[in-house]
């Protein structure tokens, strides 16, 4: 027996006996501890939060309708921390919610610091749902823990590469990215996509996803003429990134993944967003299974969508649901549902592959026009 699983039944046997204040602080109930980690601080803040509210609103609405499990009636509690969009805070972060006792968690957000966390939570045997993280190296390191509830990468990069050349017309593609697991695997597949297509990868630059100056990048990339520039990355990074290329007098489009296609991107782009192009993984909120509901019941309390919440609400859904399945809230038995999963949320159908990753899932490319992104067309995978 590890001595993490020695400790989460002794933190188990304690709340069932109703020992110490933390039983009578719960009603009596016994106390099950979800963990959710994403930026929380710093200029990806308003994602992770916007994670973060998705999975309060699941909680709440879980406790309030009551919750039994192994015949012991159980309230969920939130443990979050912010792991800054930071690969090796991840990793801290990702201890101390194996430290805490947490059944499960929802999170990361970005492919980059999920990555290295799987590892702390596949060694623990504590179940992981990324609502967010679409790197396919999350799930191809085949931790039997880990799970998304998003498409992944590939299935979304194959869908913007072939988008770009023969839905766009665009012939030579210029590819930057941020460097981090996220924005490179991207624009990795973006790549092979737009070259199996028939197009011309003109250049392919790098770099941070700490950065707003590419005027050196841009300018180098203008001399090529390219009919397109893919962004690998963040909003914080591909609004700058637009307002710069308008500013050297670049015609090309800009193209990005789910990484731009947020709220954030035309508030800090303003004008310079108008007609931008982005994917995103899922279908539209308003097409989405349970989307208008979600929508009306998260902005009451937390205010606008960002892009994510939706797909951390289910996430919360999905592990809750293997509980029930297991009756019970122990990681070491209902870890065994998880891959069974067959569970209707607001963003769709949620059934897992051999590897963790959603099964059947969809990418939808979105335009900004007048100062709104709004939806061109839904592409469905095959997988």
């Amino acid at each position: 027996m590890t001595g993490r699983r020695l400790a989460w039944m002794m933190v188990a046997a304690g709340l069932v006996a109703g020992c110490g204040d933390k039983t009578a602080q719960t009603g009596g109930k016994q106390a099950v501890l979800i963990g959710q980690a994403s930026p929380l601080t710093g200029p990806q803040a308003h994602l992770g939060k916007d994670n973060e509210n998705g999975v309060r609103l699941a909680l709440d609405e879980i406790n309030a309708a009551g919750l039994t499990l192994g015949g012991k009636k159980v309230v969920l509690e939130l443990k979050s921390e912010d792991d800054a969009a930071d690969p090796k805070t991840a990793t801290t972060v990702a201890q101390k919610l194996v430290d805490e006792g947490v059944a499960g968690v929802v999170g990361h957000l970005n492919s980059g610091a999920t990555i290295p966390a799987s590892k702390i939570y596949s060694d623990n045997g504590i179940p992981q749902i990324s609502p967010s993280a679409t790197a396919v190296a999350y799930t191809s390191a085949g931790y039997k823990t880990a799970f998304r509830v998003m498409t992944n990468d590939a299935q979304q990069g194959s869908v913007l590469g072939a988008y770009a050349v023969k839905t766009l017309g665009a012939r030579k593609i210029a590819i930057i990215d941020d460097r981090t697991a996220y924005g490179q695997g991207l624009a990795d597949e973006v790549e092979k996509a737009v070259k199996a297509a028939g197009g011309e990868v003109v250049a392919r630059e790098y770099t941070t996803d700490r950065s707003t100056d590419f005027m050196a990048i841009l300018t180098s990339i203008k001399g090529k003429a390219p009919d397109l520039v893919f962004f690998g990355g963040m909003d914080p990074q591909g609004a700058p990134m637009i307002k710069q290329m308008h500013q050297l007098g670049m015609t090309a489009k800009f193209l990005g993944g789910d990484g731009v296609q947020t709220p954030a991107f035309i508030a800090l782009a303003g004008p310079d967003a108008e007609g931008a192009l982005a994917s995103n993984p899922g279908l539209p909120l308003d097409a989405m299974p349970g989307g208008s509901a979600f929508k009306a019941k998260f902005e009451a309390k937390y205010g606008k969508i960002q892009n994510y919440s939706p797909y951390a609400y289910d996430a919360v859904h999905v592990l809750v649901d293997a509980m029930k399945r297991a009756d019970s809230s122990d990681p070491a038995i209902y870890l065994a549902e998880l891959p069974k999963t067959d569970y209707q949320g607001v963003t769709g159908r949620i059934r897992f592959d051999a590897k963790g990753d959603l099964a059947g899932g969809a990418v939808t490319l979105y335009q900004v026009k007048n100062g709104h992104w709004q939806t061109l067309e839904t592409v469905r995978s095959g997988k």
